[in-house]
């Protein structure tokens, strides 16, 4: 469903007078639905921080996810941006964001769907194409995104930044998003943090990755338990790790699979059991890392080297990438269970862990 406002040019852009964000939720009987995650944001001072943090928006082609009642949708029109493409999949919203659309004529494109399915590549005119190595197009995506589905669509995301396909078909998209205040530490910290995960290094081996402001969660409505951080990316013109996403995914969640433990124990869960105290070896000379370091100890040079050296080893055994560790656990499970008369065995540390 899609559904655009008569076409029509404004000079110097201002909304003319509307309801409150507030009074938009008491007309439309708006709630937020704790099962979608959803959280309002009333303070247009905040709306506009974050909007700020998207950098120079005149003339600019946005797409806001999942912009709810319209706080900050109404921000990023003030802005004077060209084009903006709104995606909601609570059909709730839509009236609220037509009566914006309507007040800004030409300017505001509806789309009622998923932000996780939508197809990004066709979000914006083929003209604002921008070569990779170029400065980032005029375009940018900004969202208060649920919980439930930031730390998805960010990976979805960066999936696509290191394909350059979806909304980086268009060159090196900017993005501004929410995440909880903890989310956004895990993407932004540096080797030894407590906070160091699998984010950390899918994040900023693809993107510069700042950690803009904290909003307190006094501020939305309903208060989350948690405060909420605005996080900026732009995607690097080389990636820090340079192979596929799916090889730099499969090694860094590995790493991180025993995060307390020394990094070679989650190293060891790359391959199979008959052979994997002399692979993991190999692997680990060959890297040059100290197999005693804790995985949120690893630099992004380290997980580099890591990644090289287990694309050397699954170039020489093609088979090796499909191994999954999960799967094999999962197979001695069964054969110790068939082997087992007295009821179900106990599990054993790695089980548990995993």
């Amino acid at each position: 469903l899609c559904l655009m406002a008569a076409p029509g040019k404004v000079a110097a852009f201002r909304l003319p007078p509307l309801p409150t964000i507030g009074e938009i939720i008491k007309l439309f009987r708006l709630k937020a639905l704790k099962q979608l995650s959803q959280n309002f944001l009333l303070d247009l001072r905040l709306t506009d921080k974050i909007v700020k943090q998207a950098g120079e928006l005149k003339n600019a082609h946005v797409c806001e996810v999942g912009p709810g009642p319209g706080g900050i949708t109404r921000s990023i029109l003030s802005a004077g941006v060209e084009q903006l493409l709104l995606i909601e999949k609570d059909a709730r919203f839509i009236p609220g964001l037509q009566m914006l659309s309507e007040a800004a004529p030409g300017k505001v494109k509806i789309v009622h769907g998923d932000i996780l399915t939508y197809k990004m590549e066709k979000a914006f005119p083929k003209h604002l194409k921008k070569n990779w190595e170029d400065e980032p197009p005029n375009i940018h995506i900004i969202g208060n995104l649920p919980f439930s589905v930031s730390t998805p669509l960010i990976i979805k995301w960066l999936e696509n930044v290191s394909k350059r396909d979806g909304p980086f078909i268009y060159g090196r998209t900017q993005m501004t998003l929410t995440f909880q205040k903890e989310v956004g530490e895990r993407l932004t910290a540096n080797p030894g943090s407590k906070q160091r995960s699998r984010l950390s290094i899918m994040a900023q081996h693809l993107c510069t990755v700042e950690n803009c402001f904290v909003i307190p969660g006094q501020a939305f409505v309903p208060k989350p338990e948690v405060d909420v951080a605005v996080v900026h990316f732009t995607p690097l013109v080389q990636p820090k790790i340079q192979q596929p996403f799916e090889l730099v995914e499969k090694v860094v969640q590995s790493v991180f699979q025993f995060r307390r433990k020394y990094c070679f124990r989650g190293i060891e869960t790359l391959f199979p059991e008959n052979e994997r105290l002399k692979r993991t070896e190999q692997l680990m000379m060959t890297a040059n890392v100290d197999p005693t370091l804790r995985p949120f100890q690893l630099s992004m040079s380290q997980f580099r080297n890591l990644c090289n050296a287990y694309r050397k080893m699954c170039d020489e055994d093609p088979g090796l990438f499909v191994f999954s560790y999960r799967e094999e656990l999962r197979q001695r499970k069964m054969t110790r269970s068939l082997h087992e008369s007295t009821g179900q065995p106990e599990q054993t540390e790695d089980e548990n862990q995993l």
